[in-house]
């Protein structure tokens, strides 16, 4: 699903690029001051050469030619520094400018809501933080500098050729509105074809980061030549957009080109006319000609700041496209809810994820889970146990008039959700562990925790002694998500920064379904040890796992259809009863 389109319009675009600036006023306006001199310093050689043909060499003036030349190397190791300076400074604005948006874009996409990340893929999203933002940072050092130093070598060119020849230069700028028509048709096609580029690109991204992530799966089912096809969709998107692209570009350049070619030819039959008539004499001719290149160079430098303007402009936009998406909001009148005793009510709750979606998840659910009660959820797969889970942390929120959700009697809406979720501890089926070591990951759930502290929730949760057998111990890199440990150590992992977290509710979502059963017997006198003291709501299939809870709610077809003890619905003989006597039919 791609991002929606920003509405913002060209004006505000470019404002909102401007201030980005604003923090490397100073360093900018060195770096334009310092590309106008190479520019003014470029002019140095044709009036040199102007004084050369028409003064010093008719006149045999050795010592004034000797002279000029020693000047003009004088002033080409100046402007030697002064490009080093706007290469190396110049740039580095241009890459400050891309690390700080790169930050707000970071601190933006942790503030967007689960949906976001439901319909939109990683690779994606990582295209526009990379690829994009480099082109930005691109736009934002040669941009400001090719337009304002063209611009203003044209103005003083036009004004040192008229002091040469008028009727000569007057021909030359004739054509630069043809230019100026040329440069428009073909920069809108070519802004167009580039969008059109930068969607494939991020098409492809997305693929690749997800074969990679899963390219074990890939070999286990030997499926690399599905991959593959799944990747070529992408590739042949690039190529075809690619192809547009360049085409468009194609266009612009050759046309463009031919353009400013054209100049050359006016002056070449112009120019001659005129010697041939008298009009001008030799030195004047020979100057014209090396002087006209005062006018060209800038002209060809816009026409390819033109191609760098549509690639700046276009990750500008893709850049904003996401930054325009709503954040995660607090309710304006949100208070801070404090340490919570943990007593849970969902009040005649609805949910759907998509407005499209009729039938919905949820169908006016009611529930209330006492402080340091252990709840289950059971039934069939999609019957809407995890989506409760996740509307309790305030991850998706309720509609208006969708039902409330409670926690020690306040609507979680009116809390703010940083407080929320920090009196919530989460354990799921899929752990995601971050690259780093065994450390790291257990101080997730406590940033500040001392070393004692996460030896201490590692003996908790019985991976102490694992850790001790390792050559360094809390120290060993993980790999990514985990990948060198097994099932069982990274939900010990996951166990552990909860017991360091210390909340009043927790939440187990299907967490030991994908273990083994000898794993799942250690894994669960840990969670069993975890939930004391807690308001515990557990999602499980395997009902083993639940039968001690204080209350269990079947959930199917977003209702709850069954409510009670394990005895209690067992003696009911409805829908619990099935799927415990068809997990234990076998035993005995």
């Amino acid at each position: 699903m791609e991002i929606e389109k920003s509405n913002v319009g060209a004006g505000g675009l470019l404002k909102r690029f401007i201030s980005y600036y604003k923090p490397h006023k100073l360093m900018f306006s060195l770096d334009m001051a310092a590309s106008m001199l190479i520019s003014l310093l470029g002019m140095i050689y044709p009036v040199m050469t102007n004084r050369m043909l028409n003064d010093y060499i008719p006149n045999k003036a050795y010592r004034s030619i000797i002279i000029a030349g020693l000047s003009v190397l004088v002033l080409y190791v100046a402007r030697m520094f002064l490009r080093y300076f706007v290469q190396y400074q110049g740039h580095m604005v241009g890459t400050y400018m891309q690390a700080q948006m790169r930050t707000e874009l970071f601190v933006h996409l942790e503030k967007l809501p689960f949906s976001f990340f439901d319909d939109h893929e990683t690779g994606a999203i990582m295209t526009r933080m990379t690829n994009d933002l480099f082109e930005v940072s691109e736009l934002a050092h040669h941009g400001p500098e090719n337009l304002l130093t063209s611009s203003v070598m044209i103005i003083l060119s036009f004004v040192y050729l008229c002091t040469i020849n008028v009727p000569l230069t007057l021909m030359i700028f004739a054509c630069v509105p043809i230019l100026i028509y040329v440069s428009g048709h073909y920069r809108r096609k070519m802004r167009e074809a580039f969008n059109e580029r930068r969607k494939s690109n991020a098409v492809i991204n997305a693929s690749l980061e997800s074969s990679i992530t899963g390219v074990r799966v890939t070999k286990a089912y030997t499926n690399a030549d599905r991959e593959l096809e799944k990747f070529e969709v992408g590739n042949k998107m690039f190529t075809k957009a690619s192809a547009l692209s360049y085409k468009a570009m194609g266009k612009f350049h050759s046309s463009t080109s031919f353009v400013t070619e054209v100049f050359n030819v006016i002056i070449l039959i112009a120019g001659g006319l005129y010697l041939y008539s008298g009009k001008i004499n030799f030195g004047e001719y020979s100057t014209f000609i090396v002087s006209v290149n005062l006018f060209i160079s800038p002209v060809q430098t816009l026409i390819g700041f033109m191609e760098q303007w549509q690639n700046g402009a276009t990750g500008f936009r893709r850049f904003i496209e996401i930054m325009d998406v709503e954040e995660e909001k607090d309710d304006p009148d949100a208070v801070d809810i404090g340490k919570v005793d943990g007593e849970i009510e969902l009040r005649d709750v609805c949910f759907s994820y998509t407005e499209d979606d009729e039938k919905g998840v949820l169908d006016h659910i009611s529930l209330k889970i006492e402080k340091g009660t252990k709840m289950a959820l059971v039934g069939p797969s999609g019957g809407g146990k995890t989506t409760i889970c996740h509307l309790i942390p305030n991850f998706y929120k309720l509609e208006d008039g969708s039902g409330e959700i409670l926690v020690d009697g306040k609507n979680i809406k009116k809390v703010t959700m940083e407080s929320l979720r920090k009196n919530i501890g989460i354990v799921q089926q899929d752990v995601f562990l971050f690259s780093g070591t065994i450390r790291d990951n257990i101080r997730y759930g406590c940033p500040d925790a001392t070393e004692e502290e996460i030896i201490s929730a590692s003996k908790r949760a019985n991976m102490h002694e694992f850790v001790l057998t390792l050559p360094d111990g809390y120290d060993t890199e993980i790999g990514e998500r985990g990948i060198k440990l097994s099932g069982g150590q990274k939900q010990r992992i996951s166990i552990a920064r909860v017991f360091l977290k210390n909340p009043a509710i927790l939440i187990l979502d299907e967490a030991t379904s994908a273990l083994d059963n000898s794993t799942e017997v250690l894994i669960q006198r840990s969670l069993d040890e975890l939930c004391e003291g807690r308001t515990t709501l557990v999602v499980a299939h395997r009902l083993s796992t639940i039968r001690n809870a204080d209350k269990i709610a079947v959930v199917t077809e977003g209702k709850i259809a069954e409510f009670g003890t394990h005895a209690e619905l067992i003696e009911k003989g409805g829908i619990y009863k099935d799927l415990y006597d068809l997990q234990f039919r076998n035993i005995n």
